[in-house]
């Protein structure tokens, strides 16, 4: 039996409020496949999403300070933001890393900033995000080793790596090391996680720099499902089994400004992924079909002319990515396009996300706009021509060929292009 946050569900005026809504026997029930309504039959009704604030600046002392900040606020998870030459594999005293050190994430360049970085911080009670990828493995051992000198074991912690360089090639850029051998350290990971740290997600596949970069939400889709699709092939030509390292694939999605086009994308995303397991890689785990995703809310929509604004931006996104059933949640804060967040931008946005957990009442129904002629056709639409983005990318060899042909940077590139020009026209 699951439990339940409350012990009844109502309206302020009083009237029940069902789990979910569904017209006849017939109609998809949440938690059941393919998963358009979501993963789980209650979602939030046991347990909200995880709220996941995106932090890190300057030194790893420093950004202990600003976590602990959060988590005393009320925050569940940790996300951590690293600096340009640590994303690169870089120490600190690199001559290359001159004018970049502590710029846009927090240095690491020994264990020691590690245990810095985690001072105090109990990482058997927390989960953490780690947005790495071509040295993803480093600081997994770094974090490991933090968490075995405070008393916790590899098998008890949780948490994320990123650890998805196709997209560095698509959107980023910091990758190190040649695609082929880049692939090999990933399903590496895989394999040993899958084994010694079995709560760990070992790859966090993601469209959010992509969307960033300028894509419609469909390339948004189709090119993280084709990297993703790239993943599992790589892993099972190494020999691993498909339900030994797919329940621990998750994904990371932006939500942008379009409130009923990201909501029907989520849903989309999660029956897509589920069809797209079953029909390549038929795994008898349930789990290994489910698409499990964080989202953070669009950066490039927030505008540095009258902020505030930026706040109302925000909490309509964040209302679309629950409404879309995420499992984790980044709010923006409202003055990140002047700079690094303040205490006070960075406790609104995380306070956004309570109000819209505790008062709003979204979180109380399973997939709330579920029936809406709209949202339905919407979802419809954006899974075709999804899946017919990832059948043109499998006919050029899969995203790995797409990627060296430069296909998806150049429909990225496109699509930026005539969006900016929108902008600028006002239209």
């Amino acid at each position: 039996m699951v439990e339940l946050r409350k012990p009844s569900w109502e309206t302020l005026g009083g009237l029940p409020i069902p789990a979910y809504h569904i017209p006849n026997d017939s109609v998809e029930r949440p938690g059941s496949p393919p998963y358009t309504r979501g993963i789980h039959e209650n979602m939030y009704r046991s347990r909200l999403w995880t709220m996941r604030q995106y932090a890190g600046f300057s030194s790893a002392k420093e950004t202990n300070e600003r976590f602990r900040l959060l988590l005393d606020r009320g925050q569940k998870g940790l996300s951590v933001a690293f600096d340009l030459p640590t994303q690169l594999g870089l120490d600190a005293d690199d001559p290359l890393s001159e004018g970049e050190v502590g710029k846009v994430g927090v240095s690491i360049s020994c264990l020691q900033d590690m245990r810095d970085l985690f001072d105090q911080i109990p990482l058997d009670k927390v989960s953490t995000s780690m947005t790495i990828n071509a040295p993803a493995m480093v600081l997994l051992a770094m974090y490991c080793v933090v968490a075995e000198e405070q008393g916790v074991s590899s098998e008890k912690i949780s948490g994320t790596i990123q650890n998805d360089i196709l997209k560095e090639y698509i959107a980023r850029g910091t990758y190190v090391f040649p695609p082929v051998h880049s692939m090999r350290l990933i399903t590496d990971i895989f394999d040993y996680c899958s084994r010694f740290i079995p709560k760990w997600n070992t790859i966090s596949i993601s469209g959010y720099h992509i969307r960033e970069a300028g894509s419609t939400a469909v390339q948004e889709l189709a090119f993280t499902l084709s990297n993703a699709l790239a993943y599992v092939d790589s892993a099972c030509m190494k020999g691993l089994e498909v339900d030994t390292f797919a329940p621990r694939l998750s994904f990371f999605f932006n939500c942008h400004n379009d409130f009923l086009e990201e909501i029907s994308k989520f849903r989309a995303a999660r029956r897509l992924w589920h069809d797209l397991m079953v029909s390549r890689y038929n795994p008898s785990n349930p789990r290994s079909t489910q698409l499990r995703f964080h989202t953070q809310v669009a950066g490039v929509s927030l505008t540095a002319q009258q902020p505030l604004n930026n706040i109302s931006r925000v909490t309509i996104q964040a209302l679309a990515a629950v409404c879309g059933g995420t499992q984790s949640l980044h709010t923006n804060s409202y003055d990140e396009a002047l700079g690094l967040p303040t205490e006070e931008s960075a406790t609104i946005a995380l306070r956004t996300q309570q109000i819209i957990a505790e008062e709003s009442g979204v979180a109380d129904v399973v997939d709330p706009f579920a029936g809406s002629f709209h949202i339905e056709k919407l979802t419809d639409e954006i899974y075709t021509k999804t899946k017919n983005e990832i059948d043109k990318i499998e006919s050029m060899g899969g995203a790995l060929k797409a990627i060296e042909q430069g296909y998806q940077q150049q429909e990225i590139h496109t699509t930026a292009y005539r969006y900016f020009n929108e902008i600028e026209r006002g239209s």
